[in-house]
């Protein structure tokens, strides 16, 4: 059974840096784009990052320039390194492939406050 597990998330202040990471078990991620997404109370869930096997990635306008999705693919370990965080960055993080293939991990919240 695929499970995707989130982790890394916590509390930070305005400026400051988390790293998550999305540990996939139960299959492998090699031959699929992954994906960050991320979700606010009443609102959908945001795709924000992406890559895919060749290693190219993509970014939504809101975190180009200061997240920075990666892979290790024989850790079947997904990551995104936030940076330059900001109170609107708040949100539930989670990771997929790019067409949602799996069932949801529980994600990890990202809470960005003074």
């Amino acid at each position: 059974q695929v499970q995707l597990v989130e982790s890394g998330g916590g509390l930070v202040q305005p400026g400051g840096s988390l790293t998550l990471s999305c540990k996939l078990s139960g299959g492998s991620f090699s031959f699929y784009a992954m994906a960050w997404y991320r979700q606010t109370p009443g609102k959908e869930r945001e795709l924000i990052a992406h890559i895919i096997s060749d290693g190219s990635t993509n970014y939504a306008n809101s975190v180009k320039d200061r997240f920075t999705i990666s892979r290790d693919s024989g850790e079947n370990t997904l990551y995104l390194q936030l940076d330059s965080l900001r109170p609107e960055d708040t949100a539930v993080y989670y990771c997929n492939t790019i067409s949602d293939r799996w069932t949801w991990g529980q994600g990890t919240q990202v809470t960005v406050s003074s």
